[in-house]
């Protein structure tokens, strides 16, 4: 059958119609209301530009087709009251271009989203360390050698590479920077982690993307606040001074090597029951959540050595548990992310080698 000159011609208004929506996908002022703060958020636009614009089309194109045909081969009234229509079936080439142009479109969106997200999770891990935590109806940030829990806003150094880890002290929230375009949910028991690097001074939003109780609506009020060097260093001593007597400091990662003398392995089962059950079983090895099991990790025949590739002995452990680990089986916060000291690791290390 030959395709009539009305195809053609609604083909035509089609493309022109999807021409106008890539125009207008492609052109609009995103950063005029939603400026982008960390070099991620331009790539996340990108990407997005590129689904809306392929979107706008393919939905101009389906839906002016089921219009088109619905009209052109609507029964006409001296059509006999058995009239079938026109039999058309049977084209493989047709079939398999709309078979393998969704796979080729699929398979390139799966491609850049990966990358995005390998960037946002694996990124540079050699700057600043921050942690979030959530709470019913605010946000706290924790920095390093700054006692305490910082109650007001959040600020970062232009340029600076950040490893933000997140958390909640109550239930599921959810941290939301629009400008960042970026979102990753606050889990009671659970650290997750963001790497960016921020590239645009400036005050930006912190919103709650997850409805967290009857005030939920009230956790929109806090700020990022990303400047200059000199003025976040300023911000910084500033809260250390104010914060230097408040009793619960945030730990920092050791300098040295953690000393393991005096271990105590029941004080070390009760830190793991708290801080990390959540991310690993007292199993064997396969016994994976998000990391492995621990069972016997000191003697397991099968893994004679650590994720990271060290042998699998007390100091190479505790090294682990002071730094964190970022590679293939995802990332472990260090120390400071997860609020330990010297003891608490000497103690966990004395726990885990009695998992025999």
């Amino acid at each position: 059958m030959r395709l009539s000159r009305g195809f053609w011609v609604a083909s035509a208004i089609f493309a022109i119609l999807g021409a106008i929506a890539v125009y207008f996908v492609y052109t609009f002022d995103i950063n005029a209301s939603m400026p982008e703060a960390i070099r991620t958020a331009a790539q996340v636009d990108k990407f997005f530009r590129f689904v809306f614009a392929t979107g706008f089309v393919l939905i101009i194109f389906v839906a002016g087709y089921v219009f088109y045909f619905g009209f052109a081969f609507r029964a006409k009234k001296d059509d006999p009251p058995d009239a079938v229509g026109v039999h058309i079936h049977d084209n493989p080439r047709l079939e398999f271009a709309w078979t393998l142009l969704p796979t080729i479109f699929v398979v390139v969106l799966s491609v850049v989203s990966v990358y995005i997200w390998r960037e946002i999770n694996f990124g540079p891990n050699n700057g600043l360390v921050v942690q979030s935590i959530g709470h019913q109806f605010y946000f706290t940030f924790r920095y390093p050698q700054v006692n305490g829990e910082i109650t007001d806003e959040m600020h970062l150094p232009v340029g600076v590479p950040v490893v933000l880890n997140l958390t909640s002290s109550d239930v599921i929230h959810s941290f939301w920077v629009p400008a960042m375009r970026i979102k990753i949910d606050m889990v009671p028991g659970l650290v997750t982690s963001m790497r960016f690097t921020p590239i645009r001074p400036g005050r930006y939003n912190i919103i709650c993307a997850q409805f967290c109780g009857t005030n939920h609506d009230q956790m929109h009020q806090q700020h990022l606040v990303i400047e200059d060097r000199a003025s976040y260093d300023t911000w910084y001593h500033r809260w250390q001074v104010k914060n230097a007597n408040v009793s619960n400091a945030l730990a920092t990662v050791s300098t040295g090597a953690v000393s393991l003398a005096g271990g105590n392995a029941s004080a070390g089962q009760a830190l793991f029951n708290t801080k990390c059950t959540a991310c690993h079983a007292i199993g064997p090895f396969s016994d994976v959540k998000v990391g492995p099991g621990l069972r016997g990790l000191l003697d397991d025949p099968k893994h004679p050595k650590l994720v990271d590739g060290d042998a699998a002995t007390p100091p190479d452990i505790a090294n682990i548990l002071q730094h964190g680990y970022n590679g293939s089986m995802g990332s472990m916060p260090n120390q400071a992310a997860n609020g330990l000291s010297d003891k608490d690791i000497a103690n966990l290390v004395a726990y885990l080698a009695s998992l025999k």
